[in-house]
């Protein structure tokens, strides 16, 4: 038990030492100054190019939104999460030593040439990330979490960091296997968070972008809309174009659909009118919410 609280408490201090030098330390490897450049970045675009021109540029919920990203990107991990699951990673770590298994890795790509393991990953995470973003529109206690994501009202770049804290822990947990048994390091895990905060970033704007061409394999702007669109599509029970960065899937399974191009849609769930709007009762709205099918 020591060697866990031990972990926990390094784990904890250590994280609140590497956001302080991230803050006071500019660079090019600088994670969270590379957040802040990339959402700086789309939200010039979204005010150069908007699709919806009557839309503010400090839209309905723009304040809660960047408070979001404030929190499930930094503080969250700082109040005890990055500790929490260095202690479960070892936790598993060790019950799998227990019963004889060393290593998880199943696939090693450490050899493969650096931009082959980039794509790979990228491509794997998304994969897993749409089945679970599926997860969350069918499972009724998951959508309760993932109602938050769903309740904004007016789209814009912020929009992508609105989610209940509980999305990053089913997230992790439901990827940590199947990524553990690639041979993947952190330089490259890095590098493709960076490239997917990206796309989510466009996919969320205020932009009358859909990639041409392309639209089959990214996902984007015009696309986006109709996953957060109100009034679900005739036939389509659970929701319509589950994909992060990338669409391929959505086409690939039949979850694809964009029935016309329109910048106005109503956006959220039924019944949203009654949904809290402040951010403390967001979080905890699915714990005291009676779990009812708003579907």
């Amino acid at each position: 038990m020591d060697k866990y609280i031990d972990l926990f408490t390094k784990s904890f201090n250590g994280y609140a030492s590497y956001l302080w030098r991230e803050i006071m330390n500019p660079s090019w490897t600088n994670y969270f100054y590379w957040l802040l450049v990339v959402s700086l970045l789309v939200f010039a675009l979204e005010i150069w190019l908007p699709w919806r021109k009557s839309q503010k540029i400090l839209r309905k919920d723009f304040w809660l939104d960047l408070f979001y990203l404030f929190f499930n990107f930094f503080l969250f991990s700082l109040v005890g999460y990055n500790a929490i699951s260095d202690v479960f990673v070892e936790l598993f770590n060790d019950g799998l030593a227990a019963i004889g298994i060393e290593n998880l890795v199943a696939i090693e790509v450490g050899s493969f040439p650096f931009w082959t393991q980039l794509l790979i990953m990228f491509v794997i995470a998304d994969f897993i990330q749409w089945n679970i973003h599926r997860l969350l529109h069918r499972v009724p206690f998951l959508w309760e979490f993932h109602k938050v994501h769903h309740s904004v009202k007016e789209m814009g770049f912020a929009a992508q960091f609105r989610f209940h804290f509980m999305e990053t822990i089913i997230y992790k947990a439901l990827q940590y296997l199947p990524l553990a048994m690639i041979g993947f390091g952190i330089e490259q895990f890095i590098v493709i968070h960076m490239i997917a905060v990206f796309i989510g970033h466009l996919n969320h704007a205020n932009l009358d972008w859909d990639y041409g061409p392309l639209k089959y394999v990214f996902n984007n702007p015009k696309m986006h809309l109709w996953h957060h669109a109100k009034k679900i599509p005739d036939g389509e029970k659970y929701g319509v174009n589950y994909g992060l960065s990338l669409s391929i899937w959505d086409y690939l399974f039949g979850t694809a659909h964009i029935p016309y191009d329109h910048a106005e849609l109503e956006l959220g769930f039924p019944g949203d009118e009654n949904y809290p709007e402040a951010f403390y009762e967001q979080l905890l709205e699915p714990f005291s919410s009676d779990h009812r099918k708003d579907k």
